[in-house]
């Protein structure tokens, strides 16, 4: 079953002579349960195709669908909660917020939409991501790495349908970059979790099920 599919998609900056096309006629399709990884240079598109995924960005034309949901065209107090309920993102400068304990940041998105936290779900994601003596630990408490397992946490707290890690692995060592693909790769097996990650890596890229290159904006070949 196809979890993301993106139809047709340009953003363009700029016009007439001046115009750049950020993102160019880009369509690709993701399933259910998928590791797919996108690769492509410093300006090569790929973080504003990222964007445009998550709901942060609006493309010029196209389409994209989530769980057969289109969220270009959304009004932008549905897409909020669309986001917050379907859409994890993993940044690569961790964006977790210091005055709270990890599991309040983990916890933040069932927080914002006025949820209960399942404490089953909870301890389960705390425990497979190798963190659950770290629960009440505030941000500067913790490494790099175990931060950005935080912040995996927190984006696969709310079962979404989809998993964006936005460079996740670029503010770490190469030994916190090996646990957090590795967390990433136990995320997917383990519960099933669709992932898009974007990276300049191509070593990283090559562990994911399926890699996709984007350069000046167009999609350029598949490997895997």
């Amino acid at each position: 079953m196809k979890i993301l599919k993106v139809e047709n998609l340009v953003k363009t900056y700029g016009s007439g002579d001046n115009i750049v096309r950020a993102v160019d006629d880009v369509s690709f399709e993701v399933e259910r349960g998928e590791f797919v990884a996108i690769v492509g240079a410093s300006g090569s598109g790929k973080s504003t195709l990222m964007h445009m995924i998550g709901g942060v960005d609006t493309p010029t034309s196209g389409h994209i669908f989530i769980d057969d949901k289109e969220i270009t065209g959304m009004k932008p107090d549905k897409l909020a909660i669309f986001r917050r309920r379907q859409i994890g993102i993993v940044y690569q400068f961790y964006n977790l917020i210091p005055i709270l304990t990890a599991e309040e940041n983990i916890t933040l998105p069932i927080d914002l939409d006025r949820r209960k936290v399942d404490p089953a779900r909870l301890d389960e994601v705390l425990r497979t991501l190798g963190i659950e003596d770290k629960r009440r630990s505030l941000p500067n408490q913790l490494s790099g790495g175990q931060q950005q397992r935080v912040s995996i946490a927190r984006a696969i707290i709310t079962e979404p349908a989809l998993l964006l890690a936005d460079e996740p692995t670029g503010n770490l060592d190469s030994k916190a970059t090996d646990d957090i693909v590795s967390m990433l790769k136990m995320t997917n097996k383990t519960f099933g979790q669709t992932i898009v990650m974007i990276t300049h890596n191509l070593e990283i890229a090559a562990q994911a099920d399926r890699v996709l290159t984007i350069s000046d904006g167009k999609l350029k070949k598949e490997v895997g």
